[in-house]
């Protein structure tokens, strides 16, 4: 049996057929278990709100004050038990942008329920948070289970967590290549040969799981016509510009809250509750702030609102998001930001006609355009957003209108701001990844693990002939010397002391890059800075005590980072 197991593993590395198999199976669970998230959060809601399952939280006219009680109730159980697996598990949850960027495409399946059970909490008692971020969790950790397990090479497990998460999105949307884009574009960071049939087959399975289970998409099917004038490519441009500023407020805003929540008195696991009770505030002025935006985003979009309508529901769905997230509800703003954008792209547009100004640009033509736009700023992915618009109006003429804005708002936002929503929450717990692309393999060239352990050494007191006694010219190119308690005092070189023609003096007269030295756990970059400041060609390791540990030279971190640099080449496109 081991040997029928240690057979088909082999079979699985060596033939992209087998991945692509393989990565089909990931991707039907993970739009099952994708499926299953939405419907339990939705089956709290119908429970704790009294609404029928056929309608959604965030489209109710007006929420009973009772019912309302429930936010801060279910941000006390959410804190509750946040703080009782914070106990077991001290270290956060790592997701899957992080696991391809830094961890070569691990995850933990325990801690990704975990994540997913917070998720539901939080969206099932109405906190406005989307279950995006659950489903992908689950999506990259199933996909990182069957791909360790199988044994996969580096490069192919960061392609089947890319998969199983946009296997999950792709079936949440009913939107294939929304959710295979979504998988090149966020969570593998690159788009390649060797990983678009296991990524496309992933998403086509979880899509179809939609179908197959008669479950209703949530995507939001409009038609709405474009002029594609040159003058119309410049508005959509600009609404690109608006929806990133918007953007990199919010994020910054809730990265604000954050801080101010951890300032309030009493216990960590209160703040949800107490995010709860204004949440509860805002939802009994605005109801449709709860939850994710689905409802509510099907009913705007039928309904003729004015400009004073449409900005009271920015400023209150943002203040939601915000709140909820800045006092630990869990979940992501992925549909957050669909909403608020289809909210901005239409305020735009009426207040463009206001002016005067008549651009041809319909309302619904520019909530679309403003939904893919402000996306892409917070979650990035101009393509995922764009095949999302594609998919959802089947007009291409919108489609390219939404990659304009799209590609504005991402650059801006780069350059500005440099993170999204992901990567600067993950900049905040000290991290600095900015993408999915692979810069693991970076931290594992260390100084510790690249150094050249047991040096040889010689007291600085010594004199210089027991120096040449004991190191003859050639045996080595550096030694180091200890002060007389044993720890580093400085290098010398061999060559310099065969240079003395006199060969008086003590061994401590010859040291050099007596205050320069690298630890153990500086990377490859950190490591080239020092040797670039230094101008040294070889330094010395030593630990907080000043203790040796090895030395490591210049011209060998280089052949390591070469040798690393070709093998991630190599993964990239696909090569042997």
């Amino acid at each position: 049996m081991i040997s029928a197991l240690a057979a088909l593993r082999g079979q699985i590395r060596a033939s992209e057929l087998w991945l692509v198999v393989i990565a089909t199976a990931v991707g039907a669970v993970s739009g099952l278990a994708a499926l299953g998230i939405g419907a339990l959060a939705h089956g709290m809601q119908t429970l704790l709100y009294g609404i029928d399952f056929d309608e959604r939280l965030s489209a109710v006219a007006s929420i009973p004050p009772a019912r309302a009680a429930w936010l801060p109730v279910g941000g006390l159980l959410l804190g509750l038990a946040t703080w009782l697996w914070s106990r077991r598990r001290p270290s956060p949850a790592v997701d899957p942008v992080e696991a391809n960027a830094l961890h070569g495409g691990r995850m933990s399946l325990r801690d990704s329920l975990s994540v997913v059970a917070q998720t539901i909490l939080s969206n099932g008692f109405g906190a406005s948070v989307g279950l995006e971020a659950g489903y992908a969790q689950i999506g990259g950790a199933l996909a990182s289970l069957t791909g360790i397990r199988l044994n996969l090479r580096r490069s192919d497990l960061r392609t089947f967590v890319g998969a199983g998460a946009g296997a999950a999105i792709a079936a949440a949307f009913g939107a294939p290549l929304t959710g295979a884009f979504y998988a090149f574009e966020v969570v593998i960071g690159s788009y390649t040969v060797a990983n678009i049939a296991p990524v496309a087959a992933a998403a086509l399975a979880g899509s179809l799981m939609t179908k197959l289970m008669g479950v209703d998409p949530l995507v939001i099917h409009a038609r709405a016509s474009v002029p594609l004038t040159a003058v119309n490519y410049a508005l959509f441009a600009a609404l690109g510009l608006v929806c990133a500023v918007f953007a990199v407020g919010l994020m910054r805003l809730v990265a604000w809250t954050e801080r101010v929540a951890s300032l309030t008195p009493g216990p960590k696991l209160l703040r949800p509750a107490v995010g709860g009770v204004l949440l509860a505030a805002l939802a009994l002025i605005a109801p449709q702030t709860l939850s994710a935006g689905h409802g509510a985003m099907h009913l705007d979009l039928s309904q003729d609102l004015a400009i004073s309508a449409l900005a009271f529901l920015v400023a209150t769905k943002a203040a939601a998001s915000v709140v909820s997230l800045g006092f630990g509800f869990r979940g992501g703003l992925f549909f957050a930001s669909l909403y608020l954008g289809s909210l901005i792209g239409r305020l735009c547009a009426l207040g463009l006609a206001q002016t005067g100004l008549h651009t041809g640009i319909e309302p619904l033509a520019g909530a679309m355009v403003g939904m893919g736009a402000l996306a892409v700023a917070v979650i990035g992915g101009p393509f995922t957003m764009s095949f999302l618009v594609l998919e959802t109006t089947n007009d291409f003429g919108l489609t390219a209108a939404t990659l304009t804005a799209s590609l504005v708002a991402s650059v801006l936002v780069r350059e500005t701001f440099g993170y999204s929503f992901s990567t600067w929450r993950l900049h905040l717990r000290g991290e600095t990844i900015r993408s999915a692309h692979d810069v693991g393999w970076l931290r594992t060239l260390t100084a510790g693990r690249m150094m050249r352990g047991d040096p040889a050494t010689i007291a600085a007191d010594a004199p210089l002939s027991e120096f040449r006694r004991r190191f003859p010219l050639g045996s080595t190119r550096r030694v180091v010397a200890l002060d007389p308690e044993g720890r580093y005092a400085g290098l010398v070189a061999v060559s310099k002391v065969y240079a003395d023609e006199d060969g008086e003096g003590l061994v401590g007269e010859n040291m050099t890059h007596q205050d320069d030295w690298l630890t153990p756990q500086m990377d490859i970059k950190e490591i080239m800075k020092v040797f670039d400041q230094t101008e040294s060609d070889e330094l010395v390791v030593l630990d907080d005590k000043r203790d040796v540990l090895g030395l490591l030279s210049e011209a060998y971190a280089t052949r390591r980072y070469a040798e690393e640099l070709e093998k991630a080449r190599r993964d990239l496109v696909g090569g042997d």
